[in-house]
């Protein structure tokens, strides 16, 4: 049975224990072993960490002492996946450089706050995205500066900002690691819609390693 770990806190905002409770049900749903952990502690024991298949942090803000972030970069390198969803993932310890290099992105902006915006799915197909058409969601829309190393497979266009494309949902690699990101789950009930949902489940399916 594959492992993962998810790790919450930072900024209630974004609902970190709600969204964490949804990404454990799916990934329980999905035959993943979950240990779900509220402490950056969690990520103290590299050993550890190494034996898992997955690792979601979900913790928006705030900040990570190397103590807790040198053992989960070198957890990813070593070839543990990655994932998460929203500012849990891109929006977290904005001062570590390293970590958003591993992540792919870096929240910047959410222009009009609230808005609804539609998520176009592409522009290469993939098993993430299969069957999963174009999409309205009502939401933050994140603008995100990005590595251009990601293969991104769904974007959204910012139309007061020159129609700028912005990736929305990507996957990459960093060390052995796979990651994956969604820019989607402002809140739960955003992360539970079915598309959106359908993405974060398949993409950390994807991401863990094994």
């Amino acid at each position: 049975m594959k492992k993962a770990l998810i790790v919450w806190g930072g900024w209630d905002g974004h609902q970190p224990k709600e969204t964490a409770e949804i990404m454990a049900q799916a990934l329980t749903e999905d035959g993943f072993a979950v240990e779900v952990a509220t402490s950056q502690e969690a990520y103290a024991d590299e050993e550890k960490l190494k034996s898992l298949d997955l690792i979601i942090n979900n913790w928006t803000m705030g900040d990570i002492a190397s103590e807790h972030l040198t053992p989960l970069l070198n957890a990813v390198q070593s070839g543990v996946g990655f994932g998460g969803i929203h500012g849990g993932m891109c929006d977290a310890y904005r001062t570590q450089t390293e970590y958003q290099f591993m992540c792919g992105g870096q929240w910047v902006a959410h222009p009009g706050g609230i808005r609804t915006y539609t998520v176009n799915i592409g522009p290469e197909p993939d098993p993430i995205t299969a069957g999963i058409e174009d999409f309205e969601v009502t939401s933050e829309q994140y603008y995100l500066h990005v590595d251009p190393i990601i293969r991104v497979l769904a974007t959204t266009t910012f139309p007061d900002y020159d129609n700028v494309v912005v990736p929305v949902t990507w996957q990459k690699s960093y060390g052995a690691g796979k990651v994956f990101y969604c820019s989607l789950g402002h809140s739960a009930d955003v992360l539970a819609m079915p598309p959106v949902l359908t993405m974060v489940r398949r993409g950390l399916a994807w991401a863990a390693k094994g």
